[in-house]
């Protein structure tokens, strides 16, 4: 194995490109390459890296997939300058539990995305 690269189904594909940009990622593909109607997208930031897809894009080719939003899934993100990190974004998103230390050493800090989908933000300082 080589690499893991989340594939999350969304409703709303422009709100949630929208929703990590302003945690800093960047659009670095997408289905179609451009429009209104996208219904896949890479986001970038660092070495993660997230693809984001439509429920309706693959209704027929997978009809399992749950078709609500959020899951039991937290998706851990470990980054440098995190108390920054949680200055600039504190206030423009759900803050599920601020800054703490953890017994195992980390500083942490969880959110919800647009989607429901909780992440973890930590720093091992």
């Amino acid at each position: 194995m080589e690499s893991l690269s989340p594939n999350i189904f969304v409703t709303d594909m422009n709100a949630t490109i929208a929703f990590y940009k302003m945690l800093g990622f960047d659009l670095a593909m997408s289905v179609p390459e451009e429009g209104p109607d996208l219904v896949w997208a890479m986001m970038l930031k660092g070495n993660v890296s997230f693809m984001f897809q439509t429920f309706d894009s693959l209704a027929n080719e997978f009809p399992e997939i749950s078709r609500t939003d959020g899951a039991s899934l937290l998706l851990y993100i470990k980054l440098k300058g995190i108390r920054a990190f949680f200055e600039d974004i504190k206030d423009k998103v759900t803050v599920l539990k601020g800054l703490e230390k953890t017994f195992y050493g980390a500083t942490e800090f969880s959110i919800l995305d647009i989607n429901n989908y909780v992440l973890t933000f930590a720093e091992d300082e």
